[in-house]
Formats: C-alpha cells, structure tokens, sequence
C-alpha cells in the first residue's frame, strides 16, 4: 500500500516539474521571427499579387540581399502559381516581386505600428519597374525608403 501511494506521488511531483521544467525552457528559447517586429518572407511563402499583371497568387523562391527573408520594401524571386488568362505574366513563370504588404505589424520610427490584413507583392521587371499599371490597396511610405517611388505613385492609398 505504501509502495503504490509513494509511486502517486512520485508521477504527480514529477508532472507538476515537467510542466514547469517545459515553460522555463520554452520561455528562454525564443525564437529570432517572435524577437523581431518584421516579418520576413521565407523561401515557399504564399502571396497575393495586388496590381494589374496578371498574376493572382506567387510563391517565394528566394529573398535577394542574402537575407534569412524579405521584408517590407524588400526584392524577391517568386514563382507565380495562379494567373488571369491574357495577362502578361503566365503560371509557372519565375519572376521579381516587391512586398508591399505583411499581415504582421511592423513598428515605425515615431513609436505607431502599421499593420495589413494579407501578405502582398507587386510583380517587377529586371530593371526595377512595376509590370502591372494599376496597384490596388493601401502600401506602406516606407517603400520610399527603399527607393520603390514607381510603385507608390501608382497605388489607391499610401498608408
């Protein structure tokens, strides 16, 4: 009899250190995408186009400058997985992109976060010009940082 409650007790302490054990672990490992305030675009991320090229859906190949991944402003390769018919850019075509959207808020320099509700890119050429005419929704200023001023003069709304 005492040699089962003393076996109770023994799982019941060692549970309540498990749990305890598992937080502290948990709390001191984070990991770098919950420390930084971007997000960043990795390599088979599922994007929406927001202009007029053609294209519906892309997927990201690779974040140009040698990064881990992109973030707003930055240049990607993207493949672009769903397209309009008769647009100027067909499925399966490997291609540049410019994000202009993340679905996770990003802290500005005077202290306020901007945050979107998609991720989003805007198809570019091999000199850096938009393909699309029209680019639809808000983007953020700080795309001018980054010296895309094309892409923002042709947006609804710069946010």
């Amino acid at each position: 009899m005492a040699a089962s409650n003393s076996s109770k007790l023994f799982r019941v302490g060692r549970s309540i250190l498990g749990g305890l054990n598992n937080s502290l672990v948990g709390a001191s490992k984070q990991s770098p995408l919950s420390a930084n305030a971007d997000f960043l675009y990795q390599m088979r991320t599922n994007l929406k186009v927001v202009d007029n090229s053609g294209a519906k859906k892309v997927m990201c190949i690779q974040a140009l400058k040698g990064r881990k991944g992109a973030r707003l402003g930055d240049i990607i390769v993207a493949s672009v997985k769903e397209a309009h018919m008769g647009g100027k850019v067909k499925k399966g075509e490997v291609i540049r992109a410019v994000v202009v959207r993340a679905a996770m808020q990003r802290g500005r320099v005077d202290g306020s976060e901007v945050k979107f509700d998609d991720n989003a890119v805007v198809l570019i050429n091999k000199q850096g010009e938009p393909i699309g005419t029209r680019v639809f929704g808000p983007v953020p200023h700080e795309l001018r940082k980054k010296k895309h001023l094309k892409i923002l003069s042709l947006a609804e709304h710069v946010a």
